[in-house]
This record gives structure tokens, sequence and C-alpha cells, in this order.
């Protein structure tokens, strides 16, 4: 302590060692006035146990408190415990302050850390060897006691929303942030994670590096690490740069919504079409984030054809990617023609096609499934269904005309899909563009239904099927109020109102 503070005092800066459990000083640090710089000591998920066997005892100059980059360091490297000694104007130490991890119940309301506030030398009484002991047993046993029921581990769910400078009011931006992270959640659960928590930031502008601002980004990783989750879902979009950055900053698996939807594809894609549109999509997506994966894909590549200026393993990467980027689209070129040749030999065949669009989890493929006896995987959840399904449903009655019309199930819209996604299931929804009729489906007990309305008909727009004939389908009116059902039918007094799950109820329909 007496070395510590006389190097602080004569330089002006802040001057900390890492010590570990064995009384051995691990690495010296030295910092500016108000802050030390850590070196990197390994990601925070490779340290054995719950605790990194290591404390930080740094100088305070200006005799401040245990600041927040000092508590943020404590949680997120799982250090057995920070300390700082005061200084006095002289360079005499005055006392020390400390803090330590301790577990909680994971309601995010209780800190994740305890500190003791500053006392002078002659008080303090810490035996921090068997203090690391008792807690480490606490966390073992919190460890053991708690259940992890999803698949693909625990997430915090990030939504950021700008005003850009005062244009858009921030009481509009909380209702769509409400909206965005219900389906977030929902998208999550389909993907196989336990949602653990969830934060909404609104600023003037998005910071360039993180996104969010560097202080919510901190508070970010506390509560992470209080909830034991080891994944961030962004609502949005980031750029490859912003996603390492948040990465390196947090230590944990960032993912954004594209990245969250294109997975839940991956997940659900059976047939043959829909398979090589996902890894199509996926690859156009990660070529751009190459750089951003690993520092050893910059080392060159050795051997006969490696010498010289060579080619970077980054490099061949991308190389490799590209070539299969290429080998996918020809294979969806002539996926693309045999269903052409397909609709050909259809169309000679006078049967009216209905096709069954409408955004994703709305009860399209229920609705099939209840009209024409079939038995089409569905599910209450999001994108339950990516490939087409067409089944023969007979309408009218005998002897008043009954007819044969083929009806086609199709990929589920949602709010800002991925474009290489969207291009890449393009094909698919050719089905629905040679349909005689569209079937447009709403979830009538869905919050956000009236966006649901708009988001379809921008994407039915955008392929170009806006003037075929379409009926508007209300589904799950049963999951309503009475009084709300009312107004539904009172306000869409031409569309259709039913219950999928209810054959009776399609009888309209029909």
């Amino acid at each position: 302590m007496r070395a510590l503070v006389d190097v602080s005092h004569e330089t002006g800066r802040q001057v900390g060692v890492l010590v570990h459990r064995s009384g051995a000083v691990d690495t010296v640090v030295v910092g500016d006035a108000s802050r030390l710089m850590l070196p990197d000591i390994g990601r925070l998920r490779a340290a054995q146990g719950r605790f990194r066997g290591l404390r930080l005892v740094h100088t305070h100059v200006r005799g401040e408190a245990l600041t927040k980059d000092d508590f943020v360091d404590l949680v997120r490297l799982r250090l057995d415990l920070v300390c700082a000694i005061h200084m006095a104007p002289n360079g005499e130490p005055r006392g020390v302050s400390y803090a330590y991890n301790v577990p909680t119940n994971g309601d995010g309301d209780a800190l994740p850390y305890r500190e003791i506030a500053m006392l002078p030398l002659s008080q303090q009484k810490v035996h921090v060897g068997e203090l690391m002991a008792g807690l480490e047993a606490e966390f073992a046993k919190r460890s053991k006691s708690r259940e992890v029921r999803a698949k693909d581990g625990r997430a915090i769910l990030v939504h950021v929303a700008s005003t850009k400078n005062g244009e858009r009011k921030k009481s509009d931006l909380v209702r769509e942030a409400e909206a965005s992270m219900r389906e977030l959640r929902e998208l999550s659960r389909t993907a196989g994670v336990e949602v653990t928590d969830s934060i909404v930031q609104i600023r003037d502008a998005f910071d360039a590096k993180y996104v969010m601002g560097k202080g919510k980004l901190d508070e970010v990783i506390l509560r992470a690490i209080d909830k034991d989750a080891e994944v961030l879902v962004f609502d949005q979009n980031l750029s490859p740069a912003q996603a390492a950055a948040v990465a390196k900053v947090s230590d944990l698996k960032v993912i954004d919504r594209t990245q969250l939807i294109l997975d839940i594809f991956a997940q659900r894609a059976e047939g043959r079409d829909g398979k090589l549109q996902v890894e199509l999509a996926q690859l156009k997506y990660s070529l751009p984030r190459l750089a951003q994966k690993d520092d050893a894909l910059s080392r060159l590549t050795g051997g006969i054809g490696g010498r010289g200026p060579g080619e970077t393993t980054l490099e061949v990467g991308k190389r490799r990617a590209k070539e299969r980027v290429t080998h996918l689209e020809n294979e969806l070129e002539k996926l693309e023609r045999r269903r052409e040749e397909r609709r050909k030999k259809r169309a000679r065949i006078p049967i009216p096609t209905v096709a069954v669009v409408g955004y994703t989890n709305a009860g399209k493929s229920t609705l099939l499934n209840t009209l024409t006896g079939s038995n089409v995987l569905a599910e209450d959840k999001l994108f339950a269904t990516l490939d087409t399904r067409s089944r023969v449903l007979r309408v009218g009655w005998a002897g008043w005309g009954e007819r044969e019309v083929v009806v086609t199930d199709t990929v589920g819209f949602i709010r800002n899909l991925p474009k290489d996604l969207f291009a890449a299931f393009r094909a698919t929804f050719e089905e629905a563009a040679d349909a005689d009729l569209l079937l447009h489906v709403v979830d009538a007990s869905d919050p956000g239904r009236d966006d649901h309305v708009r988001t379809t008909e921008a994407l039915l727009a955008e392929l170009e099927l806006e003037d075929i004939p379409r009926i508007v389908v209300w589904n799950k009116i049963d999951a309503l109020e009475p009084f709300e059902r009312k107004v539904l039918e009172r306000t869409h007094p031409d569309a259709v109102h039913l219950s999928a799950t209810d054959r009776e109820s399609t009888r309209g329909l029909l």
C-alpha cells in the first residue's frame, strides 16, 4: 500500500495491482487521474468457478469513493474484490473501501455487489480468503437450484430507439417499443431462448459504436451477470462493427433481429427449397461479418501455393462463401424453373387456386387444416411453417355447383423481414402470384393486429399481388370479449370472422 500511494502521489495517476489469492502480484496497472484501464485477463466465461481468483487494489488520487467503473469491472470480470485506497492531499493513505459480489434473487432490484464504505486502516478486519470461501459456497448452492429450461440459454432483450433529435415524440417511440418487444419476445421463445429481462432506451441519436449509451451498456452488463444471461438480443439490426464492439465490452453473445429470424428459419426449414433459401440468406448476412469473427482469420496460409503475398485465411473464407452463394443461387434458379413447369401443368386444368397469406402466427396453417381436413404442422409459434403446402378443398353443396379448389399455405410475413431472406423466399411467394384468390388471415386477438395488417399489405404490394381478389379473415375471435367482437364486426363488415379451430365457424368463409 505504501508503494502504491507513493507512486500515485508522485505521478498524479491511479495505480493498481491485480493480486492473486496466493498473495502474489499478478499485474501492475497505471491509469490516469480518474480511472484505470485493466488489461485483457481472459474471457469472462473462461474463468473457473464463480470467481476469477484475482482482486484489484488501486489508489484513488482525489480520495473519491468507488466508481461505477470499479463496480462494472468487479461484476463483469468476476473479480474476488475491488479495493480503493483513499489518499489525502499530502499523499498519505486515509483509509480503504472495497466491494465484492453477492448472490441475488435475479429480480433486478437488488445490486449484485456489496459496498463497504471507507474506514480507517486500523478498523479494517476483513479476511479475503474466508470471505471468498463463503461466497463461492453460496453461489454454488444458488447455481444448482437454478433450473435452465431453454435449450439455447438465457437472454436479455434490448431495444434502442432514437427521437432523431426531437423529430419524433418519445410517447410514440415508447408505444412502438412495447409492441416490438412483444414480438421479439415471441421470436426468442420460438428460437429456444429463455428471456430473463428486457431493456428499452430512448435516445436523441444512436451511439455510433455501441448503439446504446456506454452507461446503459454497463447497466446491461451488470443485469446480465445478475440474471446469469449469456446472450444479448437487439431488436434492431446491428452493423458488424457495432456487434463486435458490444460483444467485446460485454463478453456476451450478441445477436440482432435479423440473425434471430435467420436462426428460426434454419431450425424450421424442412423442404429442399426452404433449406437452400435459408442457407443463402445466412451466407449473405455473414459475409460482411467474417472479418469480425476471430483474429486468427488474418493469419497467412502456408505451404505450396501460400508463398509470396499469399492469401489470408480470411480471404479464403470469403472466397469460398461467395462461391457457395453463387452455387445456391444457381440451385434455386433450377428449382424455380421446375415450379414454373408445375404451375403451367396445373394451369391446363381449370381448378381455381386460393393462397392463404398473412402475418406469422395468425393461424394460416390451422385454417388450412380445418378447411381441408389435413394435418399440416400448426403450432403457437412464429414461423411454424416455412414450406408451402397445397391441399384440395371441396366447396359448394351437392346439386348446387360443388367444385374443387386448391388451397395453398404460404410463409408468414413479419415486420422488417430481413431483405436477404425476403429475396431468398421471393420465389416461394410465386405460388400466391398465380392464385385466383387471396385469404388474408389476421389474428384478431393480437394487440398489434392493425400493424400486422399494414405490414402484410405493404409486402403484398411489394410482391405486386395487390390486384388479386382478396378476402380478409379475422381469426381467433373466440379469444375476444363479446364487446370487442361486436366492435370488430361493426368496423370490418366486409371481412369474415371465425375461429380456425372451430369448423362450424368457417361456414361463412366457405
